[in-house]
């Protein structure tokens, strides 16, 4: 008897129908009735297939379901034939890891490991699904429990802390919902004395550069870490090392830091106060997010400083340098130094491409020489480290760079040296329960301070 396959939305056994043939003796017609498999699945309608080819990428055709033809040889013989011993099905409940290819859809992924698009189609008319399944990327992978090619729960990643998981519910269909994920966090201290630079000194210290981004922004309101930073400054770092099931996965928040610049100690610690509002603030409460940042750009290397006699190097005369000037690429985006309204955004003669930003107490901040603008334009607000513009050297400049000013009154400021508006204090309430969290988080900092030379043990004759 030949062989029967299925349509592949239907892999399951159907119950078999058993031929026979009267060798022309007229006996009246009989059925022999056996036992088959469980009933199938409900397949997939028009609509549903549709939807998954909206939805998942591309539709594949259905094919029709094969019949079972008579055994000639058993037909001459009289006899009932009896179908071939079947493989028994896989246990319920595998799961398989699909890996997105470099080309895929999710239609091409499913049917790659013959899991039903009809269920596909299903699971992407959730909202919660759909928001998370649609944009797949070389490398991203999906976890699906399957039985016999049918989904019965579908897990994605979403982020260290967050899932996605899809489970079939019979009256229902399919319920979709974001789990937590549990992380262990081990805090870890890590210290290191700056030589040449802060990232090399980060690298010495066993921590990436994401971390000591994360550490300069912190405290990117009291230091300018593009001019401030000298030989011999010192950081100490409070994080949390993020562990599942024994592998290291990466970094988390920073719980506390200290960075001695120039013989000046800065300190920071986590907070979160009863409203769920989470902050760093200085061992008196004062939360360290200022009105105004030192630098309106990241990392790169000084050109000019402020200098009221300084030499114009482009008309070699006496003229006033009011500003700070950033060496730094054509396109490095510039942040607004804090919130406020554009008044200007145009060409201004010698600065070139210039944006001047209004804000509170008469202050004024000066951006010049961009070599673009950003997207705010005159009359908006911004918001402390929007991006404004790009550094460029438009105007009267002998090389790309950005020119900032800072003016209280009109009157021109250094802006590194220039005293910036406090941000508000961690609410008096609270300050009971935040001085016994940084008392701890300072506990745990000093009991990896590095030793002075001076306080190193003597050693032993």
């Amino acid at each position: 008897m030949p062989d029967y396959k299925p349509a592949p939305e239907q892999p399951v056994r159907r119950p078999a129908r058993v031929p026979w043939f009267a060798a022309g003796l007229g006996i009246p017609l009989v059925s022999v009735a056996l036992l088959g498999g469980p009933p199938a699945p409900e397949s997939a309608t028009a609509g549903q297939a549709a939807q998954a080819a909206a939805l998942a990428g591309e539709v594949s055709a259905t094919a029709a379901p094969a019949t079972v033809a008579a055994d000639p040889a058993a037909a001459a013989a009289g006899a009932v034939a009896v179908l071939p011993a079947v493989e028994p099905p896989p246990p319920p409940g595998e799961t398989v890891r699909l890996t997105v290819r470099r080309g895929d859809s999710l239609d091409r992924l499913f049917a790659r490991h013959d899991i039903s698009r009809a269920d596909l189609a299903r699971i992407m008319q959730l909202d919660l699904a759909r928001e998370h399944l649609r944009l797949i990327r070389p490398g991203d992978t999906i976890s699906v429990r399957h039985e016999m090619g049918h989904v019965l729960s579908l897990d994605r990643e979403i982020s260290l802390t967050e899932a996605l998981h899809v489970e079939r519910v019979e009256d229902e269909g399919y319920r979709a919902e974001l789990k937590a994920r549990e992380l262990e966090r081990r805090p870890v201290v890590a210290s290191g004395t700056i030589d040449s630079s802060l990232f090399e000194a980060a690298a010495a210290a066993g921590v990436s550069d994401r971390l000591i981004m994360n550490l300069a922004g912190i405290f990117a309101w009291d230091i300018d870490f593009v001019l401030d930073i000298r030989r011999g400054d010192s950081f100490r770092v409070l994080y949390e090392e993020l562990w599942r099931d024994g592998e290291r996965l990466g970094e988390g928040r920073i719980l506390a830091a200290e960075f001695i610049n120039q013989g000046e100690s800065f300190k920071a610690f986590y907070y979160e106060d009863p409203t769920g509002r989470a902050d760093y603030y200085d061992p008196d409460g004062r939360s360290l997010r200022k009105a105004f940042v030192r630098a309106p750009l990241s990392f790169s290397r000084i050109s000019s400083n402020f200098n009221p006699r300084r030499r114009h190097p482009k008309l070699n005369t006496i003229r006033a340098h009011r500003g700070v000037d950033y060496a730094a690429p054509t396109g490095t985006p510039v942040k607004a130094a804090g919130d406020g309204k554009v008044i200007f955004r145009g060409r201004k003669g010698g600065y070139g491409n210039t944006v001047i930003l209004q804000h509170g107490g008469n202050i004024t901040t000066l951006y010049a020489h961009l070599s673009r603008f950003g997207k705010p334009r005159t009359g908006s607000r911004v918001r402390q480290g929007q991006v404004i513009g790009y550094v460029g050297a438009t105007g009267l400049a002998t090389g790309p760079h950005l020119h900032y000013e800072y003016r209280v009154n009109g009157v021109h400021q250094n802006p590194r040296t220039v005293k910036l508006p406090d941000a508000e204090p961690l609410d008096p309430a609270w300050l009971p329960a935040f001085r016994e969290v940084s008392a701890a988080l300072s506990r745990e900092l000093d009991a990896h301070r590095p030793l002075l030379a001076s306080q190193a043990p003597l050693p032993s004759s």
